[in-house]
């Protein structure tokens, strides 16, 4: 965990550095080509257990001594967004107060699903690029990924929300329309850096997915060490769309404030 915590931050949480102060606990995680395979309440039940508990007590702690009342963002990727979405639906359902001054939640690389959201109605899941207090989340693949496939939706079908655009309809964003803001993406040495007119994005709304049509999927296959199925570009749901993610973040933080 510890080799690997320097990169996952540099493609993940470095999005919202410009936005605000990071804080970024290690907390003990389930072994994913583990947990991934197990039968969802089986699967549920494991995250629920040491990686919820560390993840909350560390939250816990951050509001406690280093918060002082002031708004913030909470951003995770994969079981870091499982462990999210329980720490909505537990420690903020049960402070309502600390619950208002959260700008947003980027429940990133995990489905947030319509039964979760009707199962736990004080959250609200974004409806554009404005809003405040709201769920955004997508798990990021190609086109000809069939379904049932991506071992990340574990048989879920997730509320989607185009980072491009911030809409849930199904309109395709190009890579090259205004709107998109690049991406970071590793170069040949493996270094993260700004590349323009990557990824382009479209919601799939039956299987829950947003769909990339423009990315190197055989070259992405190999970069990753087969870590994934072919097509499945969990390992880029950020870098993919870092600095439409970056830009939205200061925005719904504007928003806020202007509040």
């Amino acid at each position: 965990m510890l080799a690997g915590s320097a990169s996952a931050f540099t493609r993940t949480a470095t999005a919202f550095e410009t936005v605000a102060n990071i804080y970024a606990p290690y907390y003990r995680q389930a072994d994913a080509t583990y947990v991934l395979k197990l039968p969802l309440k089986e699967h549920d039940a494991v995250i629920a257990g040491m990686p919820t508990l560390d993840a909350v007590a560390a939250f816990d702690y951050y509001i406690k001594n280093f918060n002082k009342g002031r708004p913030f963002i909470l951003a995770g990727h994969s079981q870091g967004s499982n462990v999210l979405i329980n720490l909505l639906a537990g420690y903020l359902k049960d402070n309502p107060e600390v619950y208002k001054r959260m700008i947003a939640a980027y429940v990133i690389g995990y489905p947030v699903t319509a039964q979760y959201i009707a199962d736990n109605p004080h959250v609200i899941f974004a409806e554009g690029p404005d809003d405040t207090g709201v769920i955004i989340s997508y798990n990021t693949q190609a086109p000809d990924v069939v379904p049932g496939v991506n071992p990340v939706l574990s048989g879920l079908i997730g509320l989607v929300i185009n980072p491009i655009t911030w809409t849930r309809t199904e309109t395709t964003a190009a890579k090259d329309d205004p709107a998109a803001l690049g991406s970071l993406m590793p170069n040949g040495s493996r270094v993260f850096v700004a590349v323009p007119q990557y990824a382009d994005a479209k919601v799939d709304i039956a299987n829950g997915v947003l769909v990339c049509t423009t990315a190197d999927e055989n070259g992405l296959y190999e970069l990753t060490q087969h870590a994934m199925p072919r097509g499945v570009y969990h390992s880029f749901d950020h870098p993919f769309y870092y600095f439409n993610l970056r830009e939205n973040a200061q925005n719904r933080a504007n928003r806020y404030l202007g509040k």
